[in-house]
């Protein structure tokens, strides 16, 4: 959604830096078993253990490859007049956070700035071409406008689906069975968060491989998106300190980046996010509005860095 709103006054996180805030329209698992067993006709399990099977699933992404993987970062500040999308001040420093970030947990990160959009289609269609054999998983990180559905490039928007579906199974066959991650730092609509008052503050180890021609997994399996914001809703970033969500980010993964399983590191960004950050402003339209990330996760095993 096109950032078409007027100057917002610090929240109270940022007063003293003075800058406005904007909008961007575990334990170990080894052990654990799963069950699949017929009942009686009173609920009960059969004695005779042909009845039923035992599985016993890994539950870990394998990380045990050569490199981490690649990490492409775009992020687009500066777009054409015609797009009637203004200029996203405090990019910079969200993508400067995000590089150091992502290098520190051990991903080889290219960052590329104000891309079209036929350029951002070449760039990661050239990434999931190149051989990722050697490689655990893919990042790629989306800083730019947007609305549902929709990223922008600096001459206009295109499908987000477009740009992941690069990386599908039956596209990119080198990153089968390994985790391809989106971060999105963009709106998803026009709506804004007034917020709420409370009262208190598959079972075969080498399909990373594909070496079992006997067993599929779908195409779309192993994907994780993480928005910065709810379908629908505005998201929120500040000219001086960056994205909520982007910052929020960088902070979880540099404390627990290396300790803690994906889920429970996004988990603890929606907390950031929801908990420590409120728009204020001079129009009460704009004044106390909260957001919050969501995450679509199609990942099928945990994943730690």
């Amino acid at each position: 959604m096109a950032e078409k709103l007027p100057g917002t006054v610090p929240s109270q996180m940022d007063e003293e830096e003075g800058y406005d805030d904007e909008t961007d329209a575990c334990p170990s698992r080894k052990n654990r078993i799963l069950l699949f067993q017929k009942k009686t006709k009173n609920d009960q399990h059969p004695e005779s253990s042909s009845q039923y099977r035992i599985v016993t699933p890994t539950f870990r992404y394998r990380m045990d490859y050569k490199k981490l993987g690649k990490c492409v970062i775009i992020n687009n500040k500066n777009f054409a007049k015609d797009t009637g999308m203004r200029i996203r001040n405090g990019t910079d420093k969200d993508a400067g956070d995000l590089q150091k970030c992502f290098r520190g947990i051990g991903f080889d990160v290219s960052i590329y700035n104000d891309l079209t959009c036929d350029n951002m289609e070449k760039i990661l269609g050239e990434a999931a071409l190149e051989n990722h054999d050697d490689a655990a998983c893919f990042a790629c990180i989306l800083l730019s406008h947007g609305e549902e559905g929709l990223i922008y490039g600096t001459d206009g928007c295109m499908a987000i689906k477009n740009l992941t579906g690069l990386f599908r199974g039956d596209k990119c066959q080198s990153l089968i069975g390994k985790p391809k991650l989106f971060f999105i730092q963009a709106c998803r609509g026009s709506e804004f968060d007034a917020g709420i008052q409370t009262d208190s503050g598959s079972s075969n180890d080498n399909l990373e491989m594909d070496a079992n021609p006997r067993y599929k997994i779908p195409v779309e399996a192993d994907f994780l998106y993480a928005y910065s914001t709810v379908p629908g809703y505005f998201s929120w970033r500040n000219p001086g300190k960056g994205s909520w969500f982007v910052q929020s980010l960088c902070s979880v993964l540099n404390d627990h980046g290396k300790e803690l399983e994906v889920l429970q590191i996004l988990t603890m960004v929606n907390y950031k996010v929801a908990r420590n950050y409120e728009s204020q402003s001079d129009d009460p339209r704009f004044s106390q509005k909260k957001q919050v990330p969501c995450v679509v996760s199609m990942l099928t095993k945990e994943l730690y860095f």
